[in-house]
């Protein structure tokens, strides 16, 4: 066997903590309660105060804000997705070095290769979350465009563009953070390069973090008083 039990145990761990993470996050009963729901509310909130602006270069100089961090954090995937790659070509160094260390570590040749390979995974996934983020944020700043202005007198269609322009603007927020919790979790993944005991260390680390950031960080506490 490839994997031993405790690798294929830590593996599950990984793959049910990351699942269960997101469910709470979206779909749970704590949902209501995290800092991307409170997030969501104000993003609506932004769309109809733009709706009332004649002049909506603010609104502008915030896209662009948005669509280069995607940008950024797209070119970063990449990158990542490289060096995942020359790790993959360069086993034999990889796994000198593990022999030659001092820490008791004993890599498999064929392991080392399926971890490389869903590191690989992991990125790609985070690189595609991106990259149509981005996308979105574009599409959100077309319907800012097209949204009419205050004055004119079809007020339901500006209204129903207002709701578009919402609804694709969390969209775009939803799959950028989703690419986001990609990297933290890639982060949780390199631990299991140092055992399964420590892959399962660092994904339990990496859950509390992001956990204690989502639902009682300074920043949620800074929305309480949330746009009903």
């Amino acid at each position: 066997m490839v994997f031993s039990i405790p690798d294929v145990a830590a593996l599950g761990f990984f793959l049910l903590a990351w699942v269960s993470y997101s469910m709470a996050v979206r779909l749970g009963l704590m949902r209501r309660e995290g800092l991307n729901h409170s997030m969501d509310q104000y993003r609506t909130r932004w769309m109809e105060e733009m709706s009332r602006r004649d002049v909506r270069i603010v609104d502008s100089a915030i896209m662009a804000s948005l669509q280069n961090g995607a940008a950024f954090f797209t070119s970063t995937s990449l990158i990542a997705i490289g060096g995942a790659a020359t790790m993959l070509r360069a086993t034999d160094d990889m796994l000198k070095i593990f022999a030659d260390a001092s820490m008791g570590l004993v890599a498999d040749r064929v392991l080392w290769e399926w971890k490389i390979v869903g590191l690989l995974i992991i990125f790609g996934y985070a690189f595609f979350k991106f990259a149509w983020a981005y996308r979105l944020f574009n599409f959100t700043a077309i319907l800012i465009g097209a949204t009419p202005a205050r004055a004119d007198p079809d007020g339901p269609a500006r209204e129903a563009m207002v709701r578009r322009a919402s609804r694709m603007n969390i969209a775009a927020g939803s799959h950028f953070t989703r690419g986001q919790r990609a990297l933290f979790f890639a982060l949780a993944y390199f631990g299991w390069f140092l055992g399964p005991y420590a892959f399962m260390a660092t994904t339990a680390a990496v859950i509390g973090v992001m956990g204690a950031r989502q639902f009682s960080s300074d920043a949620r506490r800074a929305l309480e008083d949330e746009v009903g």
